[in-house]
Protein backbone atom coordinates (compact mmCIF):
# COMPACT_ATOMS: atom_id res chain seq x y z
CA UNK A 1 0.00 0.00 0.00
CA UNK A 2 1.16 3.27 -0.67
CA UNK A 3 1.91 6.46 1.75
CA UNK A 4 1.17 8.79 -0.78
CA UNK A 5 -1.69 10.13 -0.10
CA UNK A 6 -4.39 12.58 -3.06
CA UNK A 7 -5.85 15.03 -0.48
CA UNK A 8 -7.94 17.76 -2.58
CA UNK A 9 -5.85 19.32 -5.27
CA UNK A 10 -2.34 17.95 -3.42
CA UNK A 11 -0.39 14.97 -3.16
CA UNK A 12 0.94 14.40 0.64
CA UNK A 13 3.34 11.41 2.09
CA UNK A 14 1.39 10.21 5.08
CA UNK A 15 1.81 7.65 7.36
CA UNK A 16 0.47 6.07 10.67
CA UNK A 17 2.80 6.57 13.59
CA UNK A 18 5.05 5.00 15.07
CA UNK A 19 5.68 2.97 11.87
CA UNK A 20 4.71 0.00 11.42
CA UNK A 21 7.34 -1.68 9.21
CA UNK A 22 5.51 -5.20 9.33
CA UNK A 23 1.87 -3.94 8.26
CA UNK A 24 2.52 -0.71 5.62
CA UNK A 25 -0.86 -1.16 4.82
CA UNK A 26 -2.47 1.02 7.24
CA UNK A 27 -3.53 4.09 5.86
CA UNK A 28 -2.84 7.46 8.01
CA UNK A 29 -6.23 9.02 6.40
CA UNK A 30 -9.35 7.81 5.58
CA UNK A 31 -12.37 8.86 3.54
CA UNK A 32 -13.98 11.26 6.08
CA UNK A 33 -10.74 13.20 6.08
CA UNK A 34 -11.49 13.63 2.40
CA UNK A 35 -14.88 14.57 2.63
CA UNK A 36 -14.20 17.12 5.15
CA UNK A 37 -11.37 18.43 2.95
CA UNK A 38 -13.76 18.39 0.17
CA UNK A 39 -16.19 20.32 2.05
CA UNK A 40 -14.56 22.52 3.38
CA UNK A 41 -12.64 23.77 0.35
CA UNK A 42 -15.58 23.99 -1.37
CA UNK A 43 -18.07 26.02 1.57
CA UNK A 44 -15.34 27.97 3.17
CA UNK A 45 -12.73 29.27 0.91
CA UNK A 46 -11.87 32.28 2.79
CA UNK A 47 -11.43 30.44 6.05
CA UNK A 48 -8.42 31.48 7.60
CA UNK A 49 -8.18 29.97 11.01
CA UNK A 50 -9.19 26.69 11.82
CA UNK A 51 -9.26 24.41 14.92
CA UNK A 52 -9.07 20.42 13.93
CA UNK A 53 -10.06 18.25 16.51
CA UNK A 54 -9.06 14.35 16.59
CA UNK A 55 -6.28 14.30 14.05
CA UNK A 56 -5.35 10.99 13.74
CA UNK A 57 -2.30 10.73 12.25
CA UNK A 58 -2.04 14.71 10.97
CA UNK A 59 -3.84 14.25 7.20
CA UNK A 60 -6.01 17.26 8.25
CA UNK A 61 -3.18 19.11 9.61
CA UNK A 62 -0.85 18.69 6.59
CA UNK A 63 -3.66 19.66 4.21
CA UNK A 64 -4.98 22.37 5.55
CA UNK A 65 -1.66 23.98 7.20
CA UNK A 66 -0.42 23.94 3.26
CA UNK A 67 -3.14 25.83 2.91
CA UNK A 68 -1.76 28.53 4.79
CA UNK A 69 -4.47 28.79 6.91
CA UNK A 70 -3.67 29.24 10.74
CA UNK A 71 -4.55 25.89 12.11
CA UNK A 72 -4.71 24.44 15.92
CA UNK A 73 -4.96 20.56 16.38
CA UNK A 74 -6.20 19.26 19.59
CA UNK A 75 -5.85 16.12 20.39
CA UNK A 76 -6.10 13.41 23.46
CA UNK A 77 -3.15 11.08 21.75
CA UNK A 78 0.28 11.33 22.02
CA UNK A 79 1.07 9.53 19.54
CA UNK A 80 -1.24 11.58 17.11
CA UNK A 81 0.58 14.92 18.11
CA UNK A 82 4.12 12.92 17.22
CA UNK A 83 2.32 11.92 13.31
CA UNK A 84 1.43 14.87 12.82
CA UNK A 85 4.47 17.08 13.73
CA UNK A 86 6.40 13.77 11.83
CA UNK A 87 3.94 14.17 8.56
CA UNK A 88 4.36 17.73 8.54
CA UNK A 89 8.10 17.54 8.77
CA UNK A 90 8.22 14.67 6.16
CA UNK A 91 6.44 17.19 3.56
CA UNK A 92 8.35 20.08 4.42
CA UNK A 93 5.20 22.25 5.31
CA UNK A 94 5.86 25.00 7.53
CA UNK A 95 4.63 24.83 11.09
CA UNK A 96 5.18 28.83 12.05
CA UNK A 97 1.13 28.63 12.21
CA UNK A 98 0.43 25.77 13.53
CA UNK A 99 -0.17 24.66 16.85
CA UNK A 100 -0.91 21.44 19.01
CA UNK A 101 -3.14 21.21 22.55
CA UNK A 102 -3.93 18.47 24.71
CA UNK A 103 -7.82 17.53 24.99
CA UNK A 104 -7.20 18.93 28.91
CA UNK A 105 -6.32 22.39 27.41
CA UNK A 106 -8.26 25.28 27.33
CA UNK A 107 -9.51 25.98 23.92
CA UNK A 108 -8.97 29.06 21.57
CA UNK A 109 -11.59 31.11 21.71
CA UNK A 110 -11.82 32.87 17.84
CA UNK A 111 -11.73 30.80 15.33
CA UNK A 112 -13.26 30.88 11.93
CA UNK A 113 -14.10 27.34 11.46
CA UNK A 114 -14.03 23.88 13.56
CA UNK A 115 -13.96 20.58 11.72
CA UNK A 116 -13.73 17.22 13.75
CA UNK A 117 -13.35 13.33 13.29
CA UNK A 118 -16.04 11.88 15.90
CA UNK A 119 -14.61 9.90 18.35
CA UNK A 120 -15.44 6.51 19.09
CA UNK A 121 -16.28 7.05 22.68
CA UNK A 122 -19.49 8.95 22.93
CA UNK A 123 -18.74 10.20 26.21
CA UNK A 124 -15.66 12.03 24.60
CA UNK A 125 -17.33 12.98 21.71
CA UNK A 126 -19.80 14.83 24.74
CA UNK A 127 -16.84 16.47 26.41
CA UNK A 128 -15.89 18.06 23.34
CA UNK A 129 -18.70 19.58 22.24
CA UNK A 130 -19.41 20.75 25.50
CA UNK A 131 -15.54 22.89 25.36
CA UNK A 132 -16.47 24.35 22.12
CA UNK A 133 -20.22 25.71 23.70
CA UNK A 134 -18.16 27.01 25.91
CA UNK A 135 -15.43 29.56 23.62
CA UNK A 136 -17.58 29.79 20.43
CA UNK A 137 -18.91 32.61 19.37
CA UNK A 138 -22.90 32.11 17.90
CA UNK A 139 -22.75 31.55 14.49
CA UNK A 140 -19.40 29.50 14.15
CA UNK A 141 -19.50 26.62 12.13
CA UNK A 142 -18.52 22.76 13.49
CA UNK A 143 -18.58 20.39 10.69
CA UNK A 144 -18.03 16.35 12.23
CA UNK A 145 -17.06 13.50 9.79
CA UNK A 146 -16.75 9.67 10.63
CA UNK A 147 -17.67 6.53 9.00
CA UNK A 148 -21.42 6.56 7.62
CA UNK A 149 -21.88 3.19 10.15
CA UNK A 150 -20.18 5.20 13.20
CA UNK A 151 -22.91 8.28 13.25
CA UNK A 152 -25.85 7.18 15.13
CA UNK A 153 -29.00 9.06 17.27
CA UNK A 154 -26.62 9.72 20.19
CA UNK A 155 -23.95 11.29 18.02
CA UNK A 156 -26.47 13.71 16.47
CA UNK A 157 -28.54 14.76 19.55
CA UNK A 158 -25.01 15.35 21.12
CA UNK A 159 -24.36 17.84 18.46
CA UNK A 160 -27.47 19.46 18.80
CA UNK A 161 -27.66 19.52 22.59
CA UNK A 162 -24.02 21.22 22.96
CA UNK A 163 -24.02 23.26 19.54
CA UNK A 164 -27.03 23.77 17.83
CA UNK A 165 -29.13 22.70 14.84
CA UNK A 166 -27.59 20.08 13.42
CA UNK A 167 -28.08 18.06 9.63
CA UNK A 168 -26.02 15.22 7.66
CA UNK A 169 -25.19 15.04 4.77
CA UNK A 170 -25.52 12.25 2.17
CA UNK A 171 -22.67 9.21 2.37
CA UNK A 172 -19.85 9.52 0.13
CA UNK A 173 -17.40 6.92 0.27
CA UNK A 174 -19.46 5.06 3.39
CA UNK A 175 -18.51 8.44 5.16
CA UNK A 176 -20.88 11.15 5.86
CA UNK A 177 -20.32 14.93 7.13
CA UNK A 178 -22.47 16.27 10.65
CA UNK A 179 -22.85 19.86 10.24
CA UNK A 180 -23.57 22.26 12.86
CA UNK A 181 -23.40 25.87 14.33
CA UNK A 182 -22.73 26.98 17.24
CA UNK A 183 -25.67 28.71 19.13
CA UNK A 184 -23.72 30.38 22.12
CA UNK A 185 -24.29 29.33 25.28
CA UNK A 186 -22.03 26.92 27.43
CA UNK A 187 -23.69 23.31 27.93
CA UNK A 188 -21.82 21.16 30.65
CA UNK A 189 -20.63 17.42 30.38
CA UNK A 190 -19.43 16.42 34.05
CA UNK A 191 -16.45 15.06 34.08
CA UNK A 192 -14.56 13.43 35.11
CA UNK A 193 -16.35 10.66 36.61
CA UNK A 194 -15.43 9.09 40.15
CA UNK A 195 -16.69 5.96 41.12
CA UNK A 196 -16.28 3.50 43.78
CA UNK A 197 -14.08 0.32 43.81
CA UNK A 198 -15.33 -2.98 44.57
CA UNK A 199 -14.10 -4.43 47.46
CA UNK A 200 -12.17 -1.50 48.36
CA UNK A 201 -12.10 2.02 50.19
CA UNK A 202 -10.43 3.09 46.73
CA UNK A 203 -12.79 5.72 44.92
CA UNK A 204 -11.23 5.91 40.88
CA UNK A 205 -11.15 8.87 38.85
CA UNK A 206 -12.36 8.77 34.95
CA UNK A 207 -11.96 11.60 32.21
CA UNK A 208 -14.17 11.32 29.41
CA UNK A 209 -11.71 9.07 26.93
CA UNK A 210 -10.83 6.85 29.10
CA UNK A 211 -11.90 3.06 29.12
CA UNK A 212 -14.02 1.64 30.89
CA UNK A 213 -15.58 4.67 32.23
CA UNK A 214 -17.82 4.09 35.12
CA UNK A 215 -17.16 0.94 36.59
CA UNK A 216 -14.06 -1.80 36.68
CA UNK A 217 -13.17 -3.68 33.27
CA UNK A 218 -13.29 -7.37 33.56
CA UNK A 219 -9.47 -7.71 32.25
CA UNK A 220 -8.35 -5.57 35.36
CA UNK A 221 -10.56 -7.41 37.74
CA UNK A 222 -9.39 -10.68 36.85
CA UNK A 223 -5.58 -9.44 36.62
CA UNK A 224 -6.06 -8.10 40.27
CA UNK A 225 -5.55 -11.71 41.91
CA UNK A 226 -1.82 -11.67 39.82
CA UNK A 227 -0.60 -8.36 40.88
CA UNK A 228 3.16 -8.54 42.47
CA UNK A 229 2.78 -8.36 46.43
CA UNK A 230 6.77 -7.59 47.20
CA UNK A 231 9.15 -5.14 49.16
CA UNK A 232 11.60 -6.39 46.64
CA UNK A 233 10.44 -4.38 43.52
CA UNK A 234 12.21 -0.81 43.85
CA UNK A 235 10.49 0.33 40.32
CA UNK A 236 7.72 -0.86 38.53
CA UNK A 237 5.56 0.73 35.41
CA UNK A 238 2.24 0.67 35.05
CA UNK A 239 2.38 0.62 30.95
CA UNK A 240 -1.13 1.94 29.15
CA UNK A 241 -1.69 2.97 32.65
CA UNK A 242 -5.41 3.93 31.68
CA UNK A 243 -7.35 5.67 34.39
CA UNK A 244 -4.56 4.03 37.34
CA UNK A 245 -6.13 1.28 38.95
CA UNK A 246 -3.88 -1.28 38.18
CA UNK A 247 -1.21 0.64 39.76
CA UNK A 248 -2.91 2.03 42.48
CA UNK A 249 -3.83 -1.55 43.58
CA UNK A 250 0.08 -2.56 42.55
CA UNK A 251 1.80 0.57 44.71
CA UNK A 252 -1.23 -0.89 47.95
CA UNK A 253 0.84 -4.26 47.75
CA UNK A 254 4.20 -2.53 47.47
CA UNK A 255 4.07 0.22 49.53
CA UNK A 256 7.70 1.18 49.02
CA UNK A 257 7.80 0.89 45.42
CA UNK A 258 8.37 3.88 43.22
CA UNK A 259 5.73 3.34 40.09
CA UNK A 260 5.24 5.20 37.17
CA UNK A 261 1.98 5.57 34.93
CA UNK A 262 2.16 5.49 31.28
CA UNK A 263 -0.22 6.14 28.51
CA UNK A 264 -0.26 7.74 25.65
CA UNK A 265 -3.85 10.04 26.27
CA UNK A 266 -3.63 12.77 28.17
CA UNK A 267 -6.84 12.37 29.76
CA UNK A 268 -5.60 8.96 30.99
CA UNK A 269 -2.57 10.29 32.14
CA UNK A 270 -4.70 12.94 34.48
CA UNK A 271 -7.30 10.20 35.34
CA UNK A 272 -4.01 7.86 36.83
CA UNK A 273 -2.82 11.01 38.63
CA UNK A 274 -6.23 11.84 40.33
CA UNK A 275 -6.61 8.78 41.28
CA UNK A 276 -3.82 7.99 42.97
CA UNK A 277 -4.18 11.31 44.62
CA UNK A 278 -7.58 10.72 45.80
CA UNK A 279 -6.83 7.05 46.99
CA UNK A 280 -2.48 7.28 48.23
CA UNK A 281 -1.89 11.00 48.85
CA UNK A 282 0.97 9.25 51.06
CA UNK A 283 2.10 7.56 48.28
CA UNK A 284 1.91 10.45 45.64
CA UNK A 285 5.47 11.67 45.88
CA UNK A 286 6.25 7.71 44.74
CA UNK A 287 4.65 8.10 41.49
CA UNK A 288 5.23 9.77 37.92
CA UNK A 289 2.86 10.25 35.19
CA UNK A 290 4.19 10.02 31.92
CA UNK A 291 2.15 11.04 28.47
CA UNK A 292 4.33 8.96 25.94
CA UNK A 293 4.72 6.37 22.74
CA UNK A 294 5.57 3.53 25.30
CA UNK A 295 8.21 3.21 26.76
CA UNK A 296 10.42 5.33 24.15
CA UNK A 297 13.18 7.08 25.84
CA UNK A 298 13.17 5.35 28.79
CA UNK A 299 16.40 4.12 30.43
CA UNK A 300 17.65 0.86 29.34
CA UNK A 301 17.93 -1.73 32.43
CA UNK A 302 16.24 0.83 34.51
CA UNK A 303 13.03 -1.30 35.88
CA UNK A 304 12.51 -4.29 37.99
CA UNK A 305 8.46 -4.85 37.06
CA UNK A 306 6.50 -3.53 33.89
CA UNK A 307 2.66 -4.61 34.36
CA UNK A 308 0.96 -4.20 30.52
CA UNK A 309 -2.84 -4.87 29.45
CA UNK A 310 -2.04 -4.29 25.65
CA UNK A 311 -4.46 -2.59 23.10
CA UNK A 312 -4.77 -4.39 20.24
CA UNK A 313 -6.24 -1.63 18.05
CA UNK A 314 -4.76 1.39 16.71
CA UNK A 315 -7.73 4.00 15.89
CA UNK A 316 -9.64 1.79 13.95
CA UNK A 317 -7.92 -0.48 12.71
CA UNK A 318 -7.11 -3.80 14.65
CA UNK A 319 -2.82 -4.14 14.60
CA UNK A 320 -0.91 -6.06 16.92
CA UNK A 321 2.11 -3.81 16.40
CA UNK A 322 1.84 -1.90 19.47
CA UNK A 323 1.92 -5.09 21.50
CA UNK A 324 5.10 -5.84 19.90
CA UNK A 325 6.41 -2.49 20.58
CA UNK A 326 5.52 -2.76 24.67
CA UNK A 327 7.47 -6.07 24.72
CA UNK A 328 10.65 -5.19 23.36
CA UNK A 329 10.56 -1.93 24.59
CA UNK A 330 9.82 -3.68 28.29
CA UNK A 331 12.11 -5.99 27.68
CA UNK A 332 14.77 -3.35 26.99
CA UNK A 333 13.61 -1.29 29.86
CA UNK A 334 13.72 -4.30 32.66
CA UNK A 335 17.07 -5.12 34.48
CA UNK A 336 17.95 -7.96 34.54
CA UNK A 337 15.95 -10.96 35.98
CA UNK A 338 13.05 -8.48 35.58
CA UNK A 339 9.46 -9.32 35.17
CA UNK A 340 6.76 -8.28 32.37
CA UNK A 341 3.30 -9.19 33.55
CA UNK A 342 0.96 -9.08 31.23
CA UNK A 343 -2.59 -9.62 30.73
CA UNK A 344 -4.46 -10.16 27.53
CA UNK A 345 -7.15 -12.25 25.60
CA UNK A 346 -6.55 -15.55 24.97
CA UNK A 347 -6.99 -15.66 21.38
CA UNK A 348 -4.44 -12.69 20.56
CA UNK A 349 -1.55 -15.73 21.27
CA UNK A 350 0.61 -13.69 23.35
CA UNK A 351 2.41 -17.05 25.00
CA UNK A 352 4.05 -17.49 21.78
CA UNK A 353 5.48 -13.96 21.34
CA UNK A 354 6.61 -13.72 24.66
CA UNK A 355 8.93 -16.76 24.71
CA UNK A 356 10.25 -16.08 21.50
CA UNK A 357 11.17 -12.47 22.70
CA UNK A 358 12.11 -13.42 26.30
CA UNK A 359 13.11 -17.00 25.80
CA UNK A 360 10.68 -17.81 28.64
CA UNK A 361 6.77 -17.22 29.55
CA UNK A 362 4.86 -18.70 32.61
CA UNK A 363 1.23 -18.63 32.98
CA UNK A 364 -0.18 -17.19 36.07
CA UNK A 365 -3.85 -17.81 35.43
CA UNK A 366 -6.42 -18.00 32.82
CA UNK A 367 -10.12 -18.17 32.44
CA UNK A 368 -12.64 -18.62 29.24
CA UNK A 369 -11.47 -15.01 27.92
CA UNK A 370 -8.27 -14.32 29.89
CA UNK A 371 -5.01 -15.07 30.24
CA UNK A 372 -1.98 -13.69 32.81
CA UNK A 373 1.50 -14.08 31.79
CA UNK A 374 4.99 -13.51 33.12
CA UNK A 375 8.07 -13.30 31.17
CA UNK A 376 11.46 -12.67 32.82
CA UNK A 377 14.23 -10.62 31.22
CA UNK A 378 17.63 -12.75 31.22
CA UNK A 379 20.65 -11.13 29.52
CA UNK A 380 21.93 -14.67 28.74
CA UNK A 381 19.17 -14.93 26.11
CA UNK A 382 19.31 -11.91 23.70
Amino acid sequence: MTTQAQLGDKTFTLERFPLDQKNRSLQAWDSADEYLISYVTEHYPDCRSLLILNDSFGALSCYFSKQKLTVCSVNDSYISHQAAAYNLAKNKIPTTAFSQLDSLSALPKQVDLVILKVPRTLGFLQYQLSELSEVLAPGTPVIGAAKTKDVHNSTIKAFEHFIGETKTSLAVKKSRLIISQAQGGYKAADFPVNWPLEDTDFTISNHANVFSRDSLDIGARFFFDFLPQTNKAKSIIDLGCGNGVVGLMTLARCPNAEVTFVDESYMAVESARLTVELNLEDKFEQCRFIENDCLTGFERESVDIVLCNPPFHQAQAVTDHIAWQMFKQAKDTLKNGGELRIIGNRHLDYHDKLKRMFGNCELLGSNKKFVVLSATKNNGML
